[in-house]
Protein backbone atom coordinates (compact mmCIF):
# COMPACT_ATOMS: atom_id res chain seq x y z
CA UNK A 1 0.00 0.00 0.00
CA UNK A 2 1.20 3.50 -0.83
CA UNK A 3 -0.08 6.55 1.07
CA UNK A 4 0.42 10.29 0.56
CA UNK A 5 0.12 12.58 3.60
CA UNK A 6 -0.49 16.29 2.91
CA UNK A 7 0.30 19.16 5.27
CA UNK A 8 1.69 22.37 3.76
CA UNK A 9 2.28 24.52 6.86
CA UNK A 10 2.98 25.74 9.52
CA UNK A 11 5.87 24.52 11.70
CA UNK A 12 3.71 23.59 14.69
CA UNK A 13 0.99 21.98 12.59
CA UNK A 14 3.54 19.87 10.71
CA UNK A 15 5.15 18.84 14.00
CA UNK A 16 1.75 17.61 15.17
CA UNK A 17 1.44 15.36 12.11
CA UNK A 18 4.54 13.38 13.16
CA UNK A 19 2.67 10.97 15.50
CA UNK A 20 0.35 10.17 12.58
CA UNK A 21 3.32 9.44 10.33
CA UNK A 22 4.94 7.24 12.98
CA UNK A 23 1.75 5.32 13.76
CA UNK A 24 0.99 4.65 10.09
CA UNK A 25 4.50 3.41 9.41
CA UNK A 26 4.79 1.25 12.50
CA UNK A 27 1.29 -0.24 12.46
CA UNK A 28 0.82 -0.99 8.74
CA UNK A 29 3.44 -3.55 7.64
CA UNK A 30 4.96 -2.90 4.22
CA UNK A 31 3.42 0.56 3.88
CA UNK A 32 5.15 3.10 1.65
CA UNK A 33 4.54 6.59 3.03
CA UNK A 34 5.10 9.86 1.14
CA UNK A 35 4.69 13.42 2.44
CA UNK A 36 3.82 16.66 0.63
CA UNK A 37 4.69 20.06 2.12
CA UNK A 38 6.13 23.46 1.25
CA UNK A 39 9.79 23.62 0.26
CA UNK A 40 10.68 26.20 2.94
CA UNK A 41 9.37 23.86 5.66
CA UNK A 42 10.96 20.66 4.40
CA UNK A 43 13.56 20.76 7.19
CA UNK A 44 10.90 19.74 9.71
CA UNK A 45 10.38 16.30 8.16
CA UNK A 46 13.30 15.72 5.79
CA UNK A 47 15.18 13.63 8.38
CA UNK A 48 12.09 11.70 9.50
CA UNK A 49 12.86 7.96 9.06
CA UNK A 50 9.16 7.11 8.80
CA UNK A 51 8.82 9.04 5.53
CA UNK A 52 9.91 7.11 2.46
CA UNK A 53 9.68 9.99 0.01
CA UNK A 54 9.27 13.74 0.47
CA UNK A 55 7.51 15.87 -2.15
CA UNK A 56 7.78 19.66 -2.12
CA UNK A 57 5.27 22.05 -3.63
CA UNK A 58 6.49 23.54 -6.89
CA UNK A 59 5.55 26.96 -8.23
CA UNK A 60 3.07 25.21 -10.50
CA UNK A 61 0.50 23.06 -8.69
CA UNK A 62 -0.14 21.17 -11.93
CA UNK A 63 3.54 20.24 -12.11
CA UNK A 64 3.40 18.99 -8.53
CA UNK A 65 0.30 16.93 -9.29
CA UNK A 66 1.97 15.50 -12.39
CA UNK A 67 4.83 14.21 -10.23
CA UNK A 68 2.43 12.76 -7.67
CA UNK A 69 0.29 11.06 -10.29
CA UNK A 70 3.23 8.83 -11.26
CA UNK A 71 3.24 7.31 -7.78
CA UNK A 72 -0.22 5.69 -8.11
CA UNK A 73 -1.29 6.14 -4.49
CA UNK A 74 -3.83 3.94 -2.75
CA UNK A 75 -4.88 6.65 -0.30
CA UNK A 76 -4.38 10.34 0.38
CA UNK A 77 -4.46 11.57 3.97
CA UNK A 78 -5.22 15.30 3.83
CA UNK A 79 -4.20 16.90 7.12
CA UNK A 80 -4.53 20.45 5.82
CA UNK A 81 -7.98 20.67 4.23
CA UNK A 82 -7.51 23.72 2.02
CA UNK A 83 -8.51 24.52 -1.56
CA UNK A 84 -5.03 23.54 -2.75
CA UNK A 85 -5.05 20.16 -1.01
CA UNK A 86 -8.58 19.57 -2.33
CA UNK A 87 -7.37 20.20 -5.88
CA UNK A 88 -4.57 17.68 -5.37
CA UNK A 89 -7.07 15.07 -4.19
CA UNK A 90 -9.50 15.82 -7.00
CA UNK A 91 -6.92 15.58 -9.77
CA UNK A 92 -5.23 12.47 -8.42
CA UNK A 93 -8.62 10.80 -8.15
CA UNK A 94 -7.81 8.27 -5.41
CA UNK A 95 -9.50 7.47 -2.11
CA UNK A 96 -8.86 10.06 0.58
CA UNK A 97 -9.52 10.94 4.19
CA UNK A 98 -9.53 14.57 5.33
CA UNK A 99 -8.95 16.33 8.64
CA UNK A 100 -12.06 18.20 9.81
CA UNK A 101 -11.23 21.78 10.80
CA UNK A 102 -14.52 22.70 12.52
CA UNK A 103 -14.30 26.20 11.04
CA UNK A 104 -17.84 27.25 12.02
CA UNK A 105 -17.44 26.17 15.64
CA UNK A 106 -14.14 28.05 15.93
CA UNK A 107 -15.70 31.16 14.39
CA UNK A 108 -18.56 31.02 16.90
CA UNK A 109 -16.07 30.65 19.76
CA UNK A 110 -14.10 33.71 18.67
CA UNK A 111 -16.92 35.95 17.43
CA UNK A 112 -19.66 35.16 19.95
CA UNK A 113 -17.77 33.24 22.68
CA UNK A 114 -20.01 30.22 22.05
CA UNK A 115 -17.48 27.44 22.43
CA UNK A 116 -18.72 24.19 20.92
CA UNK A 117 -15.22 22.90 20.16
CA UNK A 118 -14.29 19.87 22.26
CA UNK A 119 -10.84 20.18 23.90
CA UNK A 120 -9.33 17.43 21.74
CA UNK A 121 -5.67 17.74 20.84
CA UNK A 122 -4.77 18.36 17.20
CA UNK A 123 -2.78 15.10 17.12
CA UNK A 124 -5.91 13.16 18.06
CA UNK A 125 -7.93 15.07 15.46
CA UNK A 126 -5.35 14.18 12.83
CA UNK A 127 -5.38 10.53 13.93
CA UNK A 128 -9.14 10.41 13.30
CA UNK A 129 -8.34 10.59 9.58
CA UNK A 130 -6.49 7.26 9.65
CA UNK A 131 -8.79 5.29 11.96
CA UNK A 132 -10.32 3.62 8.91
CA UNK A 133 -6.94 1.98 8.28
CA UNK A 134 -6.91 0.52 11.79
CA UNK A 135 -4.24 2.97 12.94
CA UNK A 136 -4.37 3.87 16.64
CA UNK A 137 -2.67 6.44 18.82
CA UNK A 138 0.54 5.09 20.39
CA UNK A 139 0.38 7.86 23.02
CA UNK A 140 3.97 8.92 22.45
CA UNK A 141 5.26 12.50 21.99
CA UNK A 142 5.79 14.33 18.71
CA UNK A 143 8.97 13.66 16.70
CA UNK A 144 11.78 15.94 15.62
CA UNK A 145 14.85 14.26 14.19
CA UNK A 146 17.72 16.64 14.68
CA UNK A 147 20.77 15.97 12.54
CA UNK A 148 23.94 17.99 12.41
CA UNK A 149 27.24 18.57 14.18
CA UNK A 150 26.53 21.07 16.95
CA UNK A 151 28.78 22.27 19.75
CA UNK A 152 27.29 23.85 22.86
CA UNK A 153 30.60 25.50 23.69
CA UNK A 154 30.61 27.32 20.36
CA UNK A 155 26.98 28.40 20.61
CA UNK A 156 26.90 29.65 24.21
CA UNK A 157 29.26 31.50 26.56
CA UNK A 158 30.65 29.47 29.52
CA UNK A 159 28.14 30.83 32.02
CA UNK A 160 25.19 29.65 29.93
CA UNK A 161 26.22 26.09 29.12
CA UNK A 162 24.63 24.35 32.12
CA UNK A 163 21.08 24.49 33.49
CA UNK A 164 20.04 27.36 31.28
CA UNK A 165 16.49 28.36 30.46
CA UNK A 166 15.63 28.51 26.76
CA UNK A 167 13.22 31.44 26.39
CA UNK A 168 11.59 31.40 22.95
CA UNK A 169 10.47 35.00 22.45
CA UNK A 170 9.53 34.73 18.77
CA UNK A 171 6.03 34.23 17.36
CA UNK A 172 4.48 35.17 14.05
CA UNK A 173 1.89 37.61 15.43
CA UNK A 174 2.27 40.42 17.96
CA UNK A 175 -0.54 39.26 20.26
CA UNK A 176 1.19 35.91 20.75
CA UNK A 177 4.30 37.63 22.14
CA UNK A 178 4.78 38.92 25.66
CA UNK A 179 5.76 42.62 25.72
CA UNK A 180 9.46 43.34 26.28
CA UNK A 181 8.94 44.82 29.73
CA UNK A 182 7.16 41.66 30.90
CA UNK A 183 9.92 39.43 29.48
CA UNK A 184 12.52 41.60 31.22
CA UNK A 185 10.65 41.36 34.52
CA UNK A 186 10.34 37.57 34.19
CA UNK A 187 14.02 37.08 33.34
CA UNK A 188 14.96 39.05 36.46
CA UNK A 189 12.85 36.68 38.57
CA UNK A 190 14.60 33.54 37.28
CA UNK A 191 17.54 32.09 39.20
CA UNK A 192 19.08 30.57 36.09
CA UNK A 193 20.97 31.85 33.04
CA UNK A 194 18.58 32.60 30.17
CA UNK A 195 19.11 32.07 26.44
CA UNK A 196 16.78 34.08 24.18
CA UNK A 197 15.73 32.25 21.02
CA UNK A 198 13.86 33.50 17.96
CA UNK A 199 14.37 34.76 14.44
CA UNK A 200 15.55 38.04 13.02
CA UNK A 201 12.02 39.43 13.42
CA UNK A 202 12.55 39.63 17.19
CA UNK A 203 16.27 40.51 17.15
CA UNK A 204 15.58 44.13 18.19
CA UNK A 205 13.33 42.93 21.03
CA UNK A 206 16.03 40.52 22.18
CA UNK A 207 18.69 43.24 22.17
CA UNK A 208 16.52 45.46 24.37
CA UNK A 209 15.79 42.58 26.78
CA UNK A 210 19.44 41.50 27.04
CA UNK A 211 20.61 45.07 27.60
CA UNK A 212 18.04 45.65 30.35
CA UNK A 213 18.62 42.38 32.23
CA UNK A 214 22.39 42.14 31.87
CA UNK A 215 24.79 39.19 31.82
CA UNK A 216 22.17 36.66 33.01
CA UNK A 217 20.68 36.81 29.50
CA UNK A 218 22.41 35.63 26.33
CA UNK A 219 20.80 36.76 23.08
CA UNK A 220 20.86 34.16 20.27
CA UNK A 221 17.94 35.62 18.28
CA UNK A 222 18.61 35.93 14.57
CA UNK A 223 22.27 34.92 14.91
CA UNK A 224 22.03 31.11 14.60
CA UNK A 225 20.20 28.68 12.32
CA UNK A 226 16.89 27.03 13.15
CA UNK A 227 18.37 23.61 13.91
CA UNK A 228 20.98 25.24 16.13
CA UNK A 229 18.08 26.79 18.04
CA UNK A 230 16.46 23.35 18.28
CA UNK A 231 19.74 21.98 19.63
CA UNK A 232 19.76 24.66 22.34
CA UNK A 233 16.17 23.80 23.22
CA UNK A 234 17.06 20.10 23.39
CA UNK A 235 19.89 20.81 25.84
CA UNK A 236 18.04 23.36 27.96
CA UNK A 237 17.12 22.73 31.59
CA UNK A 238 13.61 24.08 31.02
CA UNK A 239 11.82 25.98 28.26
CA UNK A 240 9.61 29.06 28.23
CA UNK A 241 7.82 29.86 24.99
CA UNK A 242 4.81 31.33 23.25
CA UNK A 243 2.47 29.66 20.74
CA UNK A 244 5.11 29.10 18.07
CA UNK A 245 6.81 26.27 16.21
CA UNK A 246 10.00 26.06 18.26
CA UNK A 247 7.99 25.76 21.48
CA UNK A 248 6.05 22.85 20.01
CA UNK A 249 9.30 21.20 18.88
CA UNK A 250 10.49 21.30 22.52
CA UNK A 251 7.75 18.74 23.21
CA UNK A 252 9.71 16.16 21.19
CA UNK A 253 12.43 16.25 23.85
CA UNK A 254 10.01 16.13 26.82
CA UNK A 255 11.34 19.38 28.20
CA UNK A 256 9.55 20.97 31.17
CA UNK A 257 7.68 23.77 29.42
CA UNK A 258 6.05 27.04 30.39
CA UNK A 259 3.57 27.60 27.57
CA UNK A 260 2.47 31.26 27.49
CA UNK A 261 -0.77 32.21 25.74
CA UNK A 262 -2.03 35.65 24.80
CA UNK A 263 -4.86 36.29 22.36
CA UNK A 264 -5.10 32.63 21.37
CA UNK A 265 -6.10 29.68 23.56
CA UNK A 266 -4.68 26.16 23.21
CA UNK A 267 -7.98 24.33 23.72
CA UNK A 268 -9.61 25.97 20.70
CA UNK A 269 -6.89 24.84 18.30
CA UNK A 270 -5.95 21.70 20.20
CA UNK A 271 -2.28 22.66 20.40
CA UNK A 272 -1.55 22.48 24.11
CA UNK A 273 1.76 20.68 24.88
CA UNK A 274 1.38 17.04 23.89
CA UNK A 275 2.61 14.19 26.13
CA UNK A 276 5.02 16.37 28.10
CA UNK A 277 5.57 15.35 31.73
CA UNK A 278 5.90 18.87 33.20
CA UNK A 279 3.85 21.75 31.78
CA UNK A 280 2.64 25.08 33.10
CA UNK A 281 0.15 26.83 30.82
CA UNK A 282 0.14 30.56 31.51
CA UNK A 283 -2.92 32.48 30.40
CA UNK A 284 -5.55 34.88 31.72
CA UNK A 285 -9.30 34.29 31.63
CA UNK A 286 -10.85 37.34 29.97
CA UNK A 287 -14.24 37.92 28.31
CA UNK A 288 -12.46 39.12 25.15
CA UNK A 289 -10.21 36.07 24.87
CA UNK A 290 -9.70 34.44 22.44
CA UNK A 291 -9.92 37.21 19.87
CA UNK A 292 -8.27 35.21 17.10
CA UNK A 293 -7.32 31.71 16.00
CA UNK A 294 -3.84 32.70 14.86
CA UNK A 295 -3.00 35.98 16.59
CA UNK A 296 -3.22 39.67 15.61
CA UNK A 297 -0.92 42.56 14.82
CA UNK A 298 -2.27 44.45 17.85
CA UNK A 299 -4.80 44.10 20.66
CA UNK A 300 -8.21 45.06 19.20
CA UNK A 301 -9.25 46.64 22.52
CA UNK A 302 -5.92 48.33 23.16
CA UNK A 303 -5.28 46.99 26.68
CA UNK A 304 -3.48 43.69 25.86
CA UNK A 305 -4.45 42.33 29.28
CA UNK A 306 -4.11 38.74 28.08
CA UNK A 307 -0.34 39.25 28.30
CA UNK A 308 0.04 42.10 30.78
CA UNK A 309 -2.06 40.36 33.46
CA UNK A 310 -0.15 37.06 33.41
CA UNK A 311 1.24 36.22 36.87
CA UNK A 312 5.00 36.07 36.41
CA UNK A 313 5.58 34.78 39.94
CA UNK A 314 3.77 31.54 39.08
CA UNK A 315 5.98 31.07 36.04
CA UNK A 316 9.11 31.75 38.09
CA UNK A 317 7.92 29.28 40.74
CA UNK A 318 7.48 26.56 38.10
CA UNK A 319 10.99 27.19 36.74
Amino acid sequence: MKILVIRFSSIGDIIYTTPVIRCIKQQLPGIELHYLTKSNLSFIVENNPYIDKLFLLKSSLDETISDLRKEKYDYIIDLHNTLRSSIVKLKLGVKSSTYKKERLKKWLAIRYKINLVKPVHLVDRYLKTVEFLGVKNDNLPVDYFLQGDFDLQKLLPPGHQQQYIAFIIGATHFTKRMPNEKVIELCRKLNFPVVLLGGKDVAVNAEAIAEAVGSKVFNACGTIGFNESVYLVKNAYKVIGFDTGLTHIAEAFNKPIVSIWGSTVPELLGVQPYHVDEVYEAGVALPCRPCSKFGRSKCPLGHFKCMYDIDLNKIADFI
